[in-house]
């Protein structure tokens, strides 16, 4: 029982401080479109940023999950395992780090930088440091120590995020109101580079707050227990690519589809400070994943596991609809986090959200292949994915911009979300309630449209309507599938009521 409790304490705290690190990362966003001077600077946020994800994966080559799978092995010591893999992973970021600053400028004409080449040199640096400090951090988890792991984590986006108040807002004050103070470093108009510059004084900041885990290690090389490590964690670089791709190749690929790269930029700022207002779809369904799955799964504890797996389905779509229904019944409000100049790519919002949800049910319905050792299947899925984002983005985005990109999303997961049901349904049949899942899009979807039948009319109209609606679809939900009485906390006042 004490195992149980810590294991849910562990879990709390690494589901707080994800939810809560995205959050704070996406307060970023309000901050970039309206002190930047163009939607085209924040285009350059969007496109660099994808490349980060996409090195970090690279980089770490599948050997953080190597770490943990070699660590827990009988017979090895964990230290020797944790040295030979940040030794590795060291080696590979510095060579990295160097190649990258050598070749800047060469890569920067190349990616379309060709006037700011240090943008490139910026990034390969955080690159390099953040793939680093992932072992150490794998380090902290494996000594289970969370509460420190979390700690740190959320002290380098506040970092990050005071770095960005401090050279975006804080210095163009001081050079109007106290000149001396900053002008000696500041320059008024580098403008989306100091976004970088704070980036890598955090990455720097977090290195050195690692240092006490960095320090354990030993740095005794083996070459045969790298050589076993890396025959493991390779594999996964595959994998790792392909689903990182699948979120980020719009946003890499998108300035090479249209002609004019001042107003490819411009329109990838537009979708991408777009799709982040979306992101509030993520972070709440995580958020659900965390708190609610397990109190699902609490209820049926003796009962069959599938019972467990299919009500965690039905009631993660539930949310995630009412979370879609929220935001679309409200986005007059919502979409003041952005600047008006992004407002005309609020059309691919529903688009994005319709995505989020579907990647959410794929991730649900990953059950079966990791339940019956079948993982390849979730390479397979992840590369044809990646190969419909590549292909619809390469053929439409010329012609619609970034609406066929929110279109490849879109088909991207509904696509693979579809074949991994029917092949789930092969080796490991699960009785989703398909029926209940229906009703609940076609009733939040009937909702949807009649909240466009008053989306010209007057402000008071609208949200009044809205509201009412939102309230049908929490009520359909009570009455149906989730009494009062069934809900944590609040069933504690609903048995009082009864009583």
């Amino acid at each position: 029982m004490s195992e149980m409790k810590n294991l849910a304490k562990q879990t709390a705290i690494y589901g707080i401080s994800n939810i809560l690190g995205k959050f704070l990362n996406w307060c970023l966003v309000p901050l970039y479109t309206y002190i930047l001077e163009s939607s085209a600077e924040y285009g350059t946020v969007t496109n660099l940023y994808a490349w980060t994800a996409l090195l970090l994966v690279i980089l770490t080559y599948g050997m953080e999950t190597g770490f943990f799978r070699f660590a827990n092995k009988e017979g090895e010591d964990a230290i020797r395992v944790y040295s030979n893999t940040i030794i590795c992973i060291a080696t590979t970021s510095i060579l990295f780090a160097l190649l990258a600053l050598l070749f800047a400028q060469p890569l920067a004409n190349l990616l379309g930088y060709a006037d700011h080449s240090e943008y490139i040199s910026y990034i390969s640096v955080i690159v390099a440091i953040d793939a680093f400090c992932c072992i150490p951090f794998a380090f902290l988890r494996y000594q289970n120590k969370s509460f420190k792991f979390a700690i740190l984590k959320l002290l380098n986006i506040l970092v990050t995020i005071t770095l960005n108040l401090f050279f975006l807002l804080g210095c163009p004050y001081l050079m109007e109101h106290a000149p001396a103070t900053v002008e000696w470093f500041y320059n008024p108009n580098y403008g989306v580079g100091y976004v970088f510059v704070a980036n890598l004084i955090a990455s720097l900041f977090c290195m050195l707050t690692l240092l006490p885990e960095i320090t354990k290690a030993k740095f005794q090389f083996d070459k045969a227990l790298l050589k076993q490590m890396l025959n493991y964690s390779l594999p996964l670089l595959l994998l790792g690519i392909a689903g990182i791709m699948n979120q980020t190749a719009d946003k890499i690929v998108f300035p090479y589809l249209i002609d004019d790269p001042i107003v490819a930029r411009s329109e990838l700022g537009i979708y991408g400070a777009c799709f982040k207002v979306a992101m509030v779809m993520m972070v709440f369904t995580q958020a659900f994943r965390y708190a609610y799955e397990p109190y699902v799964f609490a209820q049926n504890k003796n009962g069959d596991k599938k019972k467990e797996y299919a009500d965690a389905m039905k009631f993660f779509i539930i949310f995630s609809l009412l979370i879609f229904l929220g935001m679309m019944f409200y986005l007059d409000i919502l979409k003041f986090i952005i600047k008006s100049d992004y407002w005309a790519g609020l059309r691919v919002i529903p688009i994005v959200l319709m995505s989020y949800i579907f990647q959410g049910i794929f991730f649900n319905l990953s059950i079966w292949y990791k339940l019956v050792d079948k993982t390849k299947y979730g390479a397979y899925l992840s590369f044809l994915g990646m190969f419909i984002t590549f292909f619809v983005n390469i053929a439409f985005v010329p012609t619609f911009s970034y609406m066929a990109s929110a279109a490849a999303s879109f088909c991207c997961y509904f696509i693979i979300m579809l074949i991994s049901y029917l092949l789930g349904q092969k080796y490991y049949p699960i009785h989703y309630d398909l029926k209940s899942i229906g009703i609940y899009f076609i009733v939040a979807m009937a909702l949807f449209g009649i909240s466009q039948l008053v989306a010209d009319q007057h402000m008071l109209i609208k949200y009044g309507v809205n509201t009412l609606l939102l309230l049908a679809y929490i009520v359909f939900v009570i009455k149906r599938d989730l009494p009062l009485h069934a809900i944590p906390v609040i069933g504690k006042f609903a048995k009082k009521q009864r009583e």
